[in-house]
């Protein structure tokens, strides 16, 4: 096991791809080594440091590198150096591999899933925090985890990890893992869904009989892999279902959706780890507003809700949201994902509506036409406009839901959920008389 901080030190080390993770980890690390830069597209940094490192594909080639850190968006299969990476596969490492090799005597809790990461990971942060805690959110939210400062041996980190993260880590450990949950995504990056769930249980490969491993073994996919496989982890089983006594001490109605009732699930669990009472974790929910397009509720009146869930990249990230509602326009396009599948019913989408938009509608058109009435529309604009016009029209007395949960990813038009979130935002601002 890993634990000497000058493990990546004195070396020869390639830092591919400079985006925030690459740049940061190229400041951690340069005091020390001999650093090469390589990014596929032009860099046009203005720092003299930054354009000394760069090296280009032929003189690349000639070094002999002890180190590669590839940042988490590099895909080995497509990119410009993936002759070069598959050559030199044993030298990959993240900065996740960098941090631990640093700080493995900090208390650390990771967190992964395919979907609600960032909201679990939030709020435990929240809970923490609100106990004298000095703990850092950082990963996949908050700040790339090579930019924290004034460490201490009492500093706790919470991790938000995707799969492409732990699929190119080889020492990181995480002393409280915890895998939300699995359902078939990132297919086109991993290839296999199996390749996926490697990926997500590399999280708990490194951990000792001292760590925990935080599972939802109601997951078929998880219960799978505890069936299969033998862990020196202490594996602790969360339940689906939240005591309805819990939930009834919460006065917040963020948390009544299955997927936010799973969320807080794993955070009951982690809290007895770190032996906090129930009572101030319930100080912490009431107050809890949710992150930016993840189920955020952007409008309420007593006959609209306007939720904003932009993050929803999957069907499955969709459905969590879907199973607790009635009377929906669903607004759902973007750039589909390979395999991905509606797990609804027909009786289950009785009064839901989709409204498809994008490029790729004809793709969800054949998911969605057999389960539910749809329209179909070349832009967002166009769409909204027409949702306002039908609710105007509608003489159904019932309380209405417009849900923009895409269920897909945002890469055909915006540059992120957040870009694609904040247009929705601004349309409906627009489009509308509501007032956000």
């Amino acid at each position: 096991m890993l634990n000497n901080k000058n493990f990546f030190s004195g070396k020869k080390i390639l830092i591919y791809g400079l985006g925030k993770s690459g740049l940061s980890t190229f400041k951690f690390l340069k005091k020390n080594n001999e650093i090469y830069l390589y990014d596929d597209n032009k860099i046009n940094s203005k720092k003299i440091e930054i354009k000394k490192n760069l090296i280009n594909y032929k003189k690349l080639v000639k070094k002999k590198i002890d180190y590669i850190i590839i940042s988490p968006g590099i895909d080995i299969n497509r990119c410009v150096l993936s002759k070069f990476l598959k050559k030199n596969l044993k030298k990959i490492n993240t900065d996740l591999d960098i941090f631990f090799s640093h700080f493995s005597k900090n208390r650390n809790v990771t967190i992964t899933g395919t979907n609600g990461k960032s909201t679990t990971a939030k709020i435990l942060h929240e809970v923490l925090k609100q106990q004298k805690i000095d703990v850092r959110l950082v990963g996949n939210i908050g700040n790339p985890i090579l930019l924290e400062k004034n460490i201490t041996n009492k500093t706790v980190f919470v991790i938000e990890a995707s799969s492409y993260q732990l699929d190119y880590s080889k020492f990181f450990k995480s002393n409280i893992a915890a895998i939300l949950n699995i359902t078939p995504d990132h297919l086109e990056r991993h290839g296999t869904f199996k390749n996926y769930i490697r990926a997500k249980f590399r999280l708990i490969k490194n951990q000792t009989k001292e760590d925990y491993a935080i599972l939802n073994t109601n997951n078929f996919y998880i219960k799978q892999q505890v069936l299969a496989q033998s862990f020196l982890s202490k594996i602790i089983k969360v339940k689906k279902q939240i005591d309805p006594l819990l939930l009834k001490k919460i006065n917040n109605p963020y948390f009544m959706t299955s997927a936010n009732k799973e969320n807080l699930s794993f955070i009951f669990e982690i809290a007895k780890i770190f032996k906090i009472k129930k009572e101030n974790i319930f100080k912490v929910l009431d107050k809890f507003n949710g992150l930016k397009y993840r189920q955020q509720i952007i409008y309420r009146s007593k006959n609209l809700t306007i939720i904003n869930d932009s993050k929803a990249t999957s069907f499955s990230a969709s459905v969590s949201i879907l199973k607790s509602m009635s009377n929906v326009s669903w607004i759902v396009g973007g750039l589909a994902k390979k395999g991905d599948k509606l797990l609804l019913s027909k009786n289950n989408c009785k009064s839901f509506k989709a409204y498809v938009f994008g490029k790729n509608r004809s793709i969800f058109i054949k998911e969605l036409k057999k389960k539910m009435k749809y329209e179909s529309f070349i832009n967002l604009k166009i769409l909204i406009k027409k949702i306002f016009l039908d609710l105007k029209n509608n003489n159904n007395k019932k309380k209405q839901i417009i849900l923009f949960s895409p269920a897909s990813a945002s890469f055909d038009s915006f540059k992120n959920f957040e870009e694609r979130g904040e247009y929705f935002n601004n349309l409906i601002k627009e489009l509308s008389n509501v007032k956000q």
